[in-house]
């Protein structure tokens, strides 16, 4: 990568890792904090978690093409200010109704296809890869600094003071945008047409992997609402001190997702690194089902789950990429982002009413039925090419004074 291509590769994985460290970080203690929230049951704590996930979700595409049209930095501006003002209104409610509304004034910020159609934007086709791979690896490392320092957060400050760190996130990352980030040239983020948005949706390996993040971001946001009471039952963990367990489990987690990463991106094992971590993802629910009260167990699937979920948030970018028809990078970007948020909806929706009828084994059955469709969808995954298959590419530039 040349300079400019570096400082906005940084940026811009700068700007993701400041909005989903607040997104990740109440992962590991919503479940557990918000029972003392006025109105709350399982129920509502399932939809609470997962709501950021439908604004989103909604949003992600028609946010993409405004992006194509009126620019990039304006849309992610505007929608780190929209989470931000969502960051407050959860932080300041002491009810589940009043955090549900904060949560979905989060999401509606979607500015997650915008990001990444911008690093499209401001790099070359051939470092193009390896700059959503910087982004994807950014991804699966804010999410592991989040785990862990979510719990002793909470401790100190509470629920709404997650959601105050989670605004001044959102205001770090509007500065990144503001005074650090390169800006597209005009003629880059031209509007995608309705021929290409289509292009986009009748795409079979694009839709595959829209697949494959919805279901990933469905089985982890429903995991969330067992895990903190699977590590106070097997290893007498309290909310304040889960770190402790957190702190081996991701760093073994990443230590073993990076040479996957590798062995995926630079000797051409894409597939079969991506139809393991699938696989690695129902084994890991498989043993907590199997032994729920077991310590060796919740630290074995804890660390096979986490090391395959950064593993996909680090490659599954780079294979949107590979597939996705550059003329139409904002609406394959928000297609494949929006597929991300109605998972986390989806997980927190439908967890939580299967906790609230069936408890953690209800839970648990939900995500091994996800994880077994996911694996045979992904059986038929050919391999992604080296090169995208397309080459109506758009050269990129940056905007002169």
């Amino acid at each position: 990568m040349n300079a400019t291509e570096l400082r906005a590769t940084i940026s811009l994985a700068a700007i993701f890792a400041t909005r989903l460290l607040g997104l990740f970080m109440i992962y590991p203690i919503f479940a557990q904090y918000a029972r003392g929230l006025s109105g709350a049951d399982d129920r509502m704590i399932g939809l609470a978690l997962g709501a950021y996930g439908l604004t989103q979700g909604l949003l992600q595409i028609p946010f993409g093409m405004l992006s194509d049209r009126i620019g990039r930095k304006k849309v992610i501006v505007g929608g780190l200010l929209l989470f931000a003002l969502g960051s407050v209104v959860a932080a300041m409610s002491t009810s589940i109704d009043g955090v549900l509304l904060g949560r979905i004034l989060q999401g509606a910020g979607a500015i997650g296809s915008s990001v990444l159609a911008m690093v499209a934007d401001l790099t070359r086709e051939e470092v193009r890869t390896r700059a959503m791979a910087v982004v994807g690896i950014t991804i699966g490392f804010s999410f592991a600094l989040a785990v862990l320092v979510g719990p002793p957060l909470a401790a100190a400050a509470g629920l709404s003071g997650m959601f105050w760190a989670t605004a001044g996130f959102a205001l770090a990352g509007i500065a990144i945008a503001l005074f650090v980030t390169p800006t597209p040239d005009q003629a880059v983020a031209r509007g995608v047409s309705g021929a290409n948005f289509k292009r986009v949706l009748r795409d079979s390996e694009l839709l595959r992997l829209d697949f494959s993040v919805f279901i990933l971001h469905a089985i982890l946001t429903a995991s969330f609402l067992i895990i903190p009471s699977a590590l106070h039952q097997a290893l007498g963990l309290t909310a304040a001190g889960e770190w402790k367990f957190y702190l081996p489990v991701m760093g073994g987690a990443m230590a073993l997702m990076v040479p996957a990463v590798i062995v995926a991106e630079t000797r051409g094992r894409m597939k079969e690194v991506f139809v393991a971590a699938i696989a690695t993802i129902l084994a890991s629910q498989l043993v907590l089902a199997a032994a729920p009260a077991s310590g060796a167990a919740a630290v074995g699937a804890l660390i096979l789950f986490f090391t395959a979920f950064n593993v996909m948030e680090a490659i599954l970018p780079s294979l949107v990429t590979k597939f996705a028809p550059s003329a139409a990078k904002g609406a394959a970007t928000g297609v494949f982002s929006s597929s991300q948020f109605v998972g986390i909806f989806v997980g927190g929706a439908a967890g939580g009413w299967m906790h609230h009828a069936n408890g953690v084994p209800g839970v648990l059955v939900l995500t091994v039925a996800l994880a077994l469709i996911w694996l045979a969808a992904a059986a038929f995954m050919p391999r992604p090419p080296q090169r995208r298959r397309r080459t109506d590419a758009v050269q990129p530039g940056i905007e002169k004074a």
